[in-house]
């Protein structure tokens, strides 16, 4: 009996001595892993360096919105806007010292073209981008939808996507950085923008962004008028009064007008281009919704007179080509945007007079003041490395 006693009893205890040594493991585990969190804590408020830069201060134009794209993770800092200039205009951006092989992002975003280049580029390699370029203008406005389709969310990330492209520079950012790293000027710069002299590709990208939501054009002709320092001959107010009206040129749905400022609505229309789609860059591509399928941003028209040529692909050389194609090259294609009202009729038939008027008015939003702004203009005209036009 004894025995039998003794027997149960130590197989109660190796039971309970298992659950015992379960639930210690589980407590251990559970221990270790606090431990481990913890300590990655800590690790990461150590790497955490923060940055003491000035804020900047933007100034809204009249009649702007006061909403703009200004990431917590990325304010605008006077500091962070000086590194961005330099490292846009300098040529060794890519990881290159060879004079004739330098491609910063001044390359084919010129000042003189409203940040535009007047032509389809190719890259480093000689291979044509996808589509033209869309000029750098007033995206601190534009609703993380950037480029001909919308794909990119940020500009900061236009910095990694041309540093690879092939049809750019034709690099990577590991090239890029330690390139950057070795030019004794910049570490400072980053330590005066980011807080630490150490060069990454995440913050040459953020102060490149910086630099790109101040380029703000504000300063045209028709700006003028608006605030009454100008008057707009006969023909500008004809091609104006044309320009806001269905039953003239009808283009202000997509591209804004007096109570849109930045003369875009930065939407996706398939705009009666084609009727066959061959293109897998375009809003369906990001979209996959039907009714994309051949539609494009509307780009601002603002320094329109600047950067041609027009439409994703360049077809069009001149406006003048681009007013003859709404007046009477529209077609019919199932994904066509309802706001092509006048696609029934091949255009809005405007004649070759009242096109001219159209075209007089967006002359007058071309803005000198922004394509000659020193605050926007190559900082080392006369360093070999930085790119002059």
């Amino acid at each position: 009996m004894k025995k039998g006693l003794n027997a149960l009893f130590f197989i109660y205890f190796c039971v309970n001595l298992c659950n015992i040594m379960k639930y210690l493991k589980h407590k251990l585990i559970l221990f270790f892993l606090l431990l481990l969190i913890f300590s990655s804590c800590k690790k990461e408020k150590l790497i955490q360096i923060s940055s003491n830069a000035t804020p900047y201060q933007l100034v809204i134009p009249q009649g702007f919105p006061t909403k703009y794209y200004n990431p917590a993770d990325n304010p605008l800092t006077v500091e962070g806007i000086e590194l961005g200039r330099l490292l846009f205009y300098d040529g060794r951006l890519a990881g290159r010292t060879d004079l004739d092989s330098l491609t910063s992002c001044a390359t084919c975003h010129k000042q003189s073209k409203a940040f535009e280049c007047g032509y389809h580029p190719s890259g480093i390699t000689g291979i044509k981008t996808p589509h033209v370029m869309l000029p750098l203008i007033n995206l601190i406005w534009n609703p993380n939808t950037l480029l001909w389709n919308g794909k990119v969310a940020n500009i900061e990330d236009l910095f990694w996507m041309g540093i690879y492209a092939p049809h750019e520079m034709k690099s990577d950012t590991n090239r890029a950085k330690a390139m950057i790293q070795s030019i004794p000027m910049y570490p400072p710069l980053f330590k005066k923008a980011f807080g630490s002299e150490i060069v990454t590709a995440k913050n040459m990208g953020k102060a490149i962004a910086q630099f790109i939501r101040i380029l703000i054009s504000s300063n045209s002709k028709f700006d003028k008028y608006l605030k009454g320092e100008a008057n707009l001959s006969a023909q500008e107010l004809n091609g104006f009064v044309l320009f806001t009206t269905e039953n003239g040129g009808d283009c202000f749905h997509c591209h804004g007008g007096e109570g849109n400022p930045l003369f875009t609505t930065n939407q996706f229309y398939n705009n009666g281009k084609d009727t066959v789609f061959t293109d897998t860059r375009d809003r369906y591509a990001v979209t996959h919704n039907p009714k994309d399928i051949g539609a494009y941003k509307a780009t601002t028209l603002r320094n329109i007179e600047l950067t041609g040529p027009y439409m994703h692909d360049g077809r069009f050389q001149t406006l003048n080509d681009v007013l003859n194609f709404y007046a009477t090259g529209l077609f019919y294609s199932p994904s066509v945007s309802s706001l092509m009202h006048h696609v029934s009729n091949n255009g809005n038939q405007l004649t070759l007079s009242q096109q001219q008027d159209l075209l007089s008015f967006l002359k007058t939003l071309t803005d000198s003041v922004f394509t000659h702004n020193p605050d926007f203009s190559n900082p080392r005209p006369n360093d070999p490395y930085f790119i002059n036009e």
